[in-house]
């Protein structure tokens, strides 16, 4: 085969181009997730770089005739709302500079393609607050320099032969990465990043080599079986837990001063983007810390947070075949988050403009806070089904399957949200996604059981059918101080508070059989509430069989305590009770106060076989 191009890159042509070399990165999804150790050995890098690049495919499999320029600038968008990480976000800004630097040209020689990468290679290295050598800026600082010398002789060369030459160079700059950071040559591994760009770089000069085009990767049967590489955590470059990212859109984005702003209360920064819309990567231990920053140069959007220690334990825990993830609306003790490595989606929360990750850049205690001073009621909404894509897509790489259990679909569209996310992954027939018809700690306890089989070994379609079982046996209950709360959020008719308020009648909310939120009863009057709730709940729960039990509070440990007690000396038969604090699910339409209670027959998942391979 001969090269489809020679002295001249149009827009059409550089969009194959693009797409062999994209097809190629997502080819090496695992092994760059498995290799990934700089700045933080989280394994997700192929992942994030994977999403950050499809993006762009969108634009490239257009159909119609491309115009080099304009093309070159809806990549550049696409990719600023697309990326992920740290190397993402620095990809994204590579491509921004080649934009720029290309303009409205519609073909590039080789002379003018020089120019734009060398653009981008600036671009790339300026967005970073500490730039560092032998990653991903190393490996494009190397692309750039070698076709700007090439061209430097003969400025309309052929691009077969520039891109074959740039490649080795490109080879050579990813081969000496361990030489300038210590811990990849510890680790044994190159850059992940600077390995994604090189995967990148050699998918392009196939094509324009031979006209060779990369097919897109059938990754859906495919999950990383090798663990990742060996890796001490105390050599994580960064010491923060959560990487937090957001967009910032304004008339006019004073970088500088909101570059500086975040420099202090975080590392490994990258700000991508233009003056008009800036993309922030940033490690910190407050999220929330970065979007009120953020917030004050123009309008916040797409933020999203990922907990690194929780993604570095799963990937280095080689006992489970399958991973566990649920939302934010279930209420899950934190040992038991950690002990099981759940892994969870936020949900939003918005009061007024102010918007909040749940249980990540808000906590509990500070929503109720929130909740009881702020005129504007809060809304709470499902995560976007991007933020379900991106976590599937991590742990799909690194286990067998993944097993998503959400909040009720007949009071969200939570779980309508990660199903389509599931659909649209790379490995959706590896990705289940459950209805719980429960929320809080109902849900909680479903995702428990499922993760505790997981711990166990056993096979995903016995989990499965274990969960499906306990979800019609799993009732919860919430005892209301008032009804407030739930009117405010259009949970109850207004009517129904003053016929409440007049009687002293307290509500008792419940879950259903099909996952339906409604009043299940009602109490007289405040005092000795915790003993007729515990006596309300005695009367409903298997009286036969063992029994778990959660207690939930709003900001009234106390009571929840007695509670509790109350609980243990009506039903023998609890063989298992966890106390742990309300979140937003049911929260916010009980406000302070509210009790709740979660039952379920007890599983044993020590009486159920492991599969033994």
């Amino acid at each position: 085969m001969t090269s489809p191009v020679s002295k001249y890159l149009d827009g059409d042509a550089l969009a194959v181009a693009l797409t062999s070399g994209i097809h190629r990165v997502i080819s090496e999804q695992e092994l760059l997730n498995r290799i990934n150790v700089f700045p933080v050995a989280d394994s997700d890098t192929g992942t994030n770089l994977s999403l950050t690049l499809s993006a762009a495919l969108a634009v490239l499999n257009r159909p119609g005739e491309k115009h080099l320029g304009t093309m070159l600038a809806a990549i550049a968008d696409a990719l600023l709302d697309g990326a992920r990480g740290n190397s993402g976000a620095i990809v994204a800004q590579f491509f921004q500079g080649m934009s720029d630097s290309a303009g409205e040209i519609s073909r590039f020689t080789t002379y003018t393609f020089g120019k734009a990468v060398s653009t981008g290679s600036e671009y790339a290295h300026d967005a970073l607050s500490k730039p560092r050598e032998g990653t991903i800026l190393s490996v494009i600082a190397a692309f750039a320099n070698s076709i700007a010398y090439q061209v430097s002789e003969v400025r309309e060369g052929e691009f077969s032969s520039v891109l074959q030459n740039a490649l080795q160079d490109v080879d050579e700059a990813l081969a000496n990465t361990p030489n300038q950071l210590e811990v990849l040559r510890k680790a044994g591994v190159v850059d992940a990043g600077a390995k994604g760009f090189a995967e990148l770089v050699a998918g392009m000069s196939l094509y324009l080599n031979d006209g060779t085009v990369v097919p897109m990767p059938d990754v859906s049967m495919r999950y990383d079986i090798e663990p990742a590489v060996a890796f001490s955590e105390a050599d994580n470059e960064s010491k923060f837990r959560f990487c937090t990212e957001c967009i910032v859109t304004a008339p006019e984005i004073n970088r500088r001063k909101l570059r500086e702003a975040l420099t202090v209360i975080g590392d490994s920064l990258v700000l991508a983007g233009t003056k008009r819309k800036a993309k922030v990567h940033i490690h910190v231990d407050d999220p929330d810390a970065v979007f009120e920053i953020a917030r004050q140069f123009g309008d916040l959007r797409a933020e999203k947070a990922d907990d690194m220690h929780r993604q570095q334990h799963s990937t280095h825990d080689s006992r489970r075949r399958f991973a566990v993830i649920t939302d934010s609306a279930a209420d899950i003790p934190d040992e038991d988050m950690e002990r099981l490595d759940i892994h969870l989606v936020p949900c939003r929360i918005q009061f007024g403009s102010h918007g909040y990750l749940d249980k990540v850049s808000i906590t509990i205690d500070e929503f109720y806070a929130e909740l009881e001073s702020n005129p504007d009621h809060p809304t709470t909404s499902q995560p976007a089904p991007g933020d379900f894509r991106r976590q599937f897509q991590f742990l799909a790489s690194h286990f067998e399957d993944v097993l998503s259990i959400n909040l009720t679909g007949a009071v969200s569209g939570t779980f309508e949200g990660a199903r389509l996310a599931a659909s649209r992954s790379s490995a959706p027939e590896r990705i289940h996604v459950i209805d719980s018809k429960n929320a809080s700690l109902g849900q909680g306890q479903l995702a428990v059981l499922a993760a505790e089989c997981a711990d166990r070994g056993i096979d995903i379609e016995t989990t499965i059918a274990l969960v499906n079982e306990q979800i019609p046996r799993t009732r919860t209950y919430a005892l209301l101080r008032d009804l407030r709360y739930a009117v405010r959020g259009g949970r109850l008719p207004a009517w129904l508070r003053t016929v409440a308020d007049l009687l002293r009648l307290k509500a008792i909310l419940r879950t259903t059989a099909d996952g339906h939120v409604t009043v299940g009863g009602f109490q007289i009057g405040s005092r000795n509430r915790t003993t007729r709730f515990a006596k309300f709940i005695a009367r409903r729960a298997p009286k036969n069989q063992p029994i778990e039990v959660g207690v939930a509070h709003a900001i009234c440990e106390e009571d929840a305590r007695e509670l509790a007690e109350q609980i243990r000396s009506l039903l023998p038969a609890v063989k298992k009770l966890t106390l742990s604090q309300l979140g937003t699910a049911l929260g916010v339409h009980g406000g302070p106060g509210t009790l709740l209670v979660s039952f379920s027959p007890l599983v044993s998942t020590n009486d159920i076989p492991r599969r033994l391979d």
